[in-house]
């Protein structure tokens, strides 16, 4: 057949060919065959690229050493305990009567006046921003705790050498214990409120939902530290980048903003419905990763076919369930909340509609596409189960998800 006959690529495949064999990619490459710890010659480091991170890493301002420094975050976070208690203590004796003023640092404020005990209620309240640069360094300081003290012990307890590789499970170790977290939490939070199990009419009926119960809230602003934590780690390459740094980072902005903007319109309802329809399959991901990155191939193998049915249920069902009703349901919100009003709190106006359904949609679109990757994944590994072959025994493609990037080459050496 002559060149000019054949079929040329189109534009979309040229991007994609190839993507669930790329080890750089965050979703696709932790499931590549990784390199027995015997095997010949893996790749090594770029000596420069390491020494230049080791660099890097030592000269951190003082300014962000507490997002990588666990002692260095926990002297933050006891800081405002410790006025906090000193205030109760000796307040009563000197001016009775006045709120402490360090509790908006990492309790919860704005409780709406003449709520009842038994069923306490809060707004959103300026000290809301207080409350997440807290929990912002909280975060680091679970997540660099967790890393030195667990995740990476483990990770030499199973024989990971390279500290590429290490530093990735210890990564999702995190993603594991955080995603399991919140998505049990966000369970909580709906079992408490009209919308359980996806009750989608009531996203929208009696809106605007600005009075929440405490779980609620607090679980709202945790969420938004967790992913502000998370982006400042990639702004300020707090850690290696990965090839797909730059989506990274847009994927935590959107993910902000949509935190963020239903926080502000009251639209909390839908929200905890959508981050729980998120975190729940993430930590099932996660946990396959583990699996691969120690080499436990059939384990993974069948970790992933949970993963893979639990991601279609959440991440495709559910979404395309609350995608529905956001173009059925929203317009029976009452008729007086169909304008945009700060101070009587609505915001639903004509074309909040497209602006709540179009972002929803568009990473209804990101996840077919990962859906694709990972049905690709499933088939690779269902087949390899059910016939292994002498190539995924010795495939020596890559000894770590991203190429080239361990800290120390000499050590690499050594350890290969």
């Amino acid at each position: 057949m002559s060149s000019k006959s054949r079929k040329r690529p189109t534009p979309l495949q040229t991007k994609t060919n190839g993507i669930e064999q790329d080890p750089t990619h965050h979703l696709t490459g932790p499931f590549l065959p990784q390199t027995p710890l015997d095997a010949p010659t893996p790749r090594s480091a770029s000596p420069s690229f390491s020494t230049a991170w080791a660099a890097k890493q030592a000269s951190r301002s003082a300014w962000v050493r507490w997002a990588v420094d666990p002692a260095a975050s926990f002297k933050l976070l006891l800081l405002p305990i410790v006025l906090y208690l000193n205030w109760e203590l000796v307040a009563p004796y000197v001016e009775p009567g006045i709120s402490n003023p360090f509790a908006g640092l990492f309790l919860l404020k704005g409780r709406v006046p003449g709520s009842p005990p038994e069923d306490p209620r809060y707004q959103k309240s300026w000290w809301d921003l207080a409350f997440l640069a807290y929990y912002v360094v909280f975060f680091s300081f679970v997540r660099e705790t967790l890393a030195a003290k667990v995740s990476r012990p483990l990770a030499k307890y199973f024989g990971l050498k390279r500290e590429s590789k290490i530093d990735r499970f210890a990564e999702q170790a995190y993603a594991v214990f955080y995603f399991m977290i919140s998505g049990t939490w966000g369970y909580l939070v709906m079992s408490h409120l009209p919308t359980y199990w996806y009750n989608t009419n009531e996203f929208w009926l009696d809106y605007p939902h600005w009075d929440m119960r405490p779980d609620l809230k607090r679980y709202y602003l945790m969420q938004f530290s967790y992913w502000l934590q998370q982006l400042v780690v990639l702004v300020l390459g707090l850690e290696k980048p990965r090839k797909d740094y730059l989506e990274l980072v847009i994927h935590h902005f959107v993910t902000l903003w949509l935190v963020g903007w239903s926080y502000l319109i009251n639209l909390t309802y839908i929200g905890n419905a959508v981050y729980m329809s998120m975190d729940i399959p993430d930590s099932f991901l996660a946990f396959s990763k583990i699996l691969n990155y120690i080499q436990w191939d059939t384990a993974k193998i069948y970790a992933f076919v949970v993963f893979y049915a639990i991601w279609t249920y959440f991440r495709h069902y559910l979404n395309l369930v609350i995608l529905w009703s956001v173009w059925y349901e929203l317009p029976n919100v009452p008729e007086w909340t169909k304008k945009w009003s700060w101070e009587e709190g609505v915001y639903l106006v004509s074309w909040m509609r497209y602006q709540v359904f179009i972002p929803l949609l568009l990473l209804q679109f990101i996840n077919i596409f990962w859906y694709y990757l990972m049905t690709k994944i499933l088939y690779r590994g269902i087949k390899s189960l059910v016939s292994p072959t002498p190539e995924k025994v010795g495939d020596d493609r890559s000894d770590e998800e991203d190429e080239g990037d361990d800290d120390d080459d000499t050590s690499n050496k050594k350890d290969d």
